[in-house]
């Protein structure tokens, strides 16, 4: 048995995939230790994107009365379209240079980003711009996962890969766990909080996220100045020599595989398939606060605080699915698990769609019509938040209500279908591309992502506010059931480099 096929069914979820014996390899440990730093960067890198996802809503409306829903669609958009921008950027930069580079670089971007947010309250004016402009630093900095997915996807064998990717991906689970948990507790510091005058810098549930985000930016970029070394192998686990090599890497194998062509039907396909992954999740992280505090009736400090707490969990069933992904994959193959990560995903938001006869509490709807009675209710509730679905958006009034038990069942089950079609998605896209370096190939898989995490939000938002949940959740079984139909109709063209060359069998 080889050292990867040991290594491919012996290893815990967040183990280093490699075979235990060899203390003196230090080549060996030093690959596997490079690589959990990714896996510690990709961690960071998700908790300091969930870490204020639930918050962002209720931030808005306190530094800036005129945010709307829709400018909430822009400003989480505005995150994943910076990150669409610089993920090729990154991934090229990390092609021809030491990948400590583009890392430090996008991180201290990243860490700026989180400053940047935390004191978007201090303008006098234009306070909504600030958050959107904090958030952009951010997903700009966030460009770096394209860097993080072609380094583990080269410095793991065929066999080691999806491994190594489903470990990356139970990185990112456990940022998404801890960003919410944080921000769960933190929101018992209450908007107001406490304020740092001689930096004016106000500590509340909302900035302090941000900063532990920053803090914890600043201990991913020291790992990757101090620790990070580069190393490549090709399919079979062979050292080749890249161009990222510093002086102080060592390597004996020249790559000889790179010339040959890669299906390109299969890349696109790919893409495809993981923008709409994205896409969908996307919709569902950013419309979770806005839905709650329509349908529940939630007011913000508890859309807040369930919301986190409900991802948080999410995030819990997204490690016992990666589990159970490493194991299905290795019996079943990586394109049937990703088919029924897809069609779980379609069941999560067909429960979704709104049905039966009861309606959402409706927000001031009782004084709508009466001017005199509407002022008089305020002047006496000022310090009453008033919750329900605004009877500005019309289709409050005719729209079902979404039952507290569909939302968990959605949550349930989004839980199981979108990590499944995550690291299988990109899994599947290394093993398309093969041995050659894969910055530019991941930065546009990353810029795929993006730009579904982009369009997303700005979709929902719009087609929320405007037709309601039951239009907005009925257009996207439509589009799970076209990803299902594109991975069928090009199941065989799916298939790993070194497979199709015929220098391994699957």
């Amino acid at each position: 048995m080889s050292q990867s096929d040991e290594s491919d069914e012996t290893t815990s979820l967040l183990g280093d995939g490699t075979r235990r014996g060899d203390p003196q390899d230090e080549d060996y440990k030093s690959r596997w230790r490079s690589i959990r730093i990714m896996y510690f960067t990709m961690f960071l890198s998700s908790v300091g994107f969930s870490i204020v996802i639930t918050s962002i809503w209720p931030y808005l409306q306190k530094v800036d009365h005129s945010a709307t829903t829709s400018y909430l669609g822009w400003v989480v958009a505005a995150f994943s379209l910076c990150q669409m921008v610089a993920s090729p950027i990154f991934g090229l930069w990390s092609n021809y240079r030491p990948r400590r580079e583009p890392l430090a670089c996008s991180i201290f971007i990243n860490l700026f980003g989180n400053i940047y947010y935390a004191y978007a309250y201090l303008p006098t004016s234009n306070n909504k711009l600030h958050v959107l402009l904090a958030r952009a630093f951010t997903g700009f900095g966030a460009g770096n996962v394209a860097v993080l997915r072609s380094y583990v996807a080269g410095a793991t064998s065929l066999k080691e890969r999806t491994n190594a990717m489903a470990n990356m991906s139970a990185s990112q689970a456990l940022g998404f766990i801890l960003g919410p948990a944080l921000q769960a507790c933190l929101s018992f510091i209450g908007e107001r909080g406490v304020t740092v005058k001689f930096i004016e810098l106000e500590l509340n549930m909302y900035t302090v996220p941000a900063l532990l985000a920053a803090v914890c930016g600043l201990i991913n970029m020291l790992l990757v100045l101090i620790v990070l070394r580069e190393h490549h192998i090709d399919d079979d686990g062979k050292r080749v020599l890249t161009i990222n090599y510093t002086s102080e890497d060592t390597v004996d194998v020249i790559d000889e595989e790179s010339e040959e062509a890669v299906d390109n039907v299969a890349v696109l396909t790919s893409n495809v398939l993981f923008f709409i992954v994205m896409f969908i999740f996307a919709i569902y992280e950013t419309i979770t606060t806005p839905l709650t505090m329509d349908m529940f009736a939630w007011t913000k400090r508890e859309a807040v605080l369930y919301n986190g707490v409900i991802i948080c969990l999410i995030g819990c069933e997204s490690i016992l699915v990666f589990l159970v992904v490493k194991v299905a994959s290795q019996r079943f193959g990586d394109r049937p698990v990703l088919l029924t990560g897809l069609a779980i995903i379609f069941c999560g938001f067909f429960v979704l769609l709104p049905w039966g006869d009861s309606y959402p509490k409706i927000r001031w709807a009782d004084i709508k019509n009466n001017t005199l009675v509407s002022q008089m209710y305020e002047a006496s509730n000022s310090s009453v938040e008033p919750t329900g679905c605004p009877y500005e958006q019309t289709w409050c009034q005719y729209t079902p209500a979404i039952h507290l038990a569909q939302f968990i069942t959605c949550a349930f089950l989004i839980g199981m279908g979108y990590p499944t079609s995550n690291v299988m998605s990109y899994t599947l896209f290394s093993k398309i591309v093969g041995p050659k370096p894969q910055g530019v190939y991941m930065g546009w898989l990353t810029a795929s992502g993006s730009g579904a995490r982009t369009l997303g939000p700005v979709f929902v938002s719009q087609v929320y506010t405007l037709l309601g949940p039951r239009w907005a959740f009925g257009i996207i079984c439509g589009l799970m059931l076209g990803a299902i139909s594109l991975l069928v109709g090009l199941y065989h063209r799916l298939i790993a480099y070194s497979i199709r060359l015929g220098r391994l069998v699957e």
